[in-house]
């Protein structure tokens, strides 16, 4: 050895950081006085982080908060507390000149792509649009050039661009979304439920596109969804929520293969199997009882209701989130 330094090996670089996000709803009664009588606690301190060309997936049924999560870090809502840090950034505290610069580097493809179109606008003027307004291209001419590239990116006939999104399929429309998200060549993409309401065949078709474009410009996705098979294939990550808090967060192949949280547990055993004879022969236990509500969650652990793990120390302290295995989060204090 000369006696040179050995360099240490270089850790992914966070893009995104999420530190104890809460975002809580008002229930207000009275025209007049308008008066607070309660709050929705939709989302009560998440925290995670998700490294550059990541694909980080956010799973739990309906309500759980993963929606709300994603709006607060597109800042169409403002949260009642935590930090949300872009790449070192606060959003929160960005002001109107930072926060249209963020627009540019963050962008959302929403779950219904015929609700998410302007249906009175051609689909050249629905992608030129955010290019026009940001002033990325100002020549007409131009910008025409670049709508065309990229339908033809994401798979498209670039003479679609005189066509309403009526005329299209579900599909065709999910990816004129996906285009006009890449309009502005982002950074990171929110995908919202962004396969969830297209048939199954044209899932594949979606998935297989998103993967090819993060592999091609260097994205780095948050993925909401609650098809768990979806998420393996397209997640590096997963991270399980449920009522407003994450339970459990770890690689895609190791929280599939080995689930930790009895929550987990429950939602990958729901899966049903394609084959008849194992799905008749299979065990399904669902948790007891029903999804407590937002606006009055139990104490302690959110969980402990349901769980059939839970002991009397369950309904007083909530669990935090622990590494229980290299890169496996897990928030029990039941498991070890």
């Amino acid at each position: 050895m000369n006696g040179e330094a050995i360099p240490a090996p270089l850790l992914p670089t966070p893009l995104l950081e999420v530190r104890q996000l809460a975002m809580h709803f008002p229930i207000s009664e009275g025209i007049v006085l308008n008066r607070k009588i309660g709050e929705v606690k939709a989302v009560d301190g998440v925290d995670f982080t998700i490294n550059r060309g990541e694909t980080l997936g956010l799973v739990g049924e309906s309500g759980c908060g993963k929606t709300t999560t994603g709006r607060c870090i597109l800042r169409l809502e403002r949260p009642t507390a935590g930090q949300i840090l872009f790449d070192g950034r606060d959003v929160n505290r960005m002001e109107r000149q930072e926060l249209t610069a963020l627009r540019r580097r963050v962008q959302v493809i929403f779950q219904d792509p015929y609700s998410s179109l302007n249906p009175r606008m051609k689909v050249g003027d629905i992608i030129g649009e955010p290019i026009k307004v940001h002033g990325v291209e100002r020549d007409p001419r131009r910008r025409r050039d670049r709508v065309r590239e990229l339908l033809s990116v994401c798979g498209l006939d670039p003479k679609f661009t005189d066509r309403y999104p009526h005329e299209m399929s579900g599909g065709q429309r999910q990816r004129v979304g996906i285009a006009r998200a890449l309009a502005l060549d982002p950074e990171f993409i929110v995908c919202d439920e962004a396969v969830s309401a297209l048939d199954v065949s044209i899932q594949a078709q979606v998935i297989n596109l998103l993967e090819d474009l993060r592999e091609r410009f260097g994205l780095t996705y948050l993925f909401i969804a609650h098809d768990l098979s979806v998420v393996r294939h397209l997640c590096q990550r997963v991270a399980v929520m449920y009522l407003g808090r994450i339970v459990e967060m770890a690689d895609s192949d190791e929280l599939f293969d080995n689930p930790l949280h009895p929550y987990t547990q429950a939602l990958l055993s729901a899966v049903p199997v394609p084959d008849p004879r194992i799905e008749a022969a299979r065990a399904f236990r669902p948790p007891r009882g029903e999804v407590p509500s937002p606006i009055n969650p139990p104490s302690g652990c959110v969980f402990h209701p349901r769980c059939p793990m839970a002991v009397d120390g369950c309904k007083q302290a909530r669990p935090v989130l622990r590494e229980l295995r290299p890169r496996h989060w897990v928030a029990c204090s039941e498991v070890n």
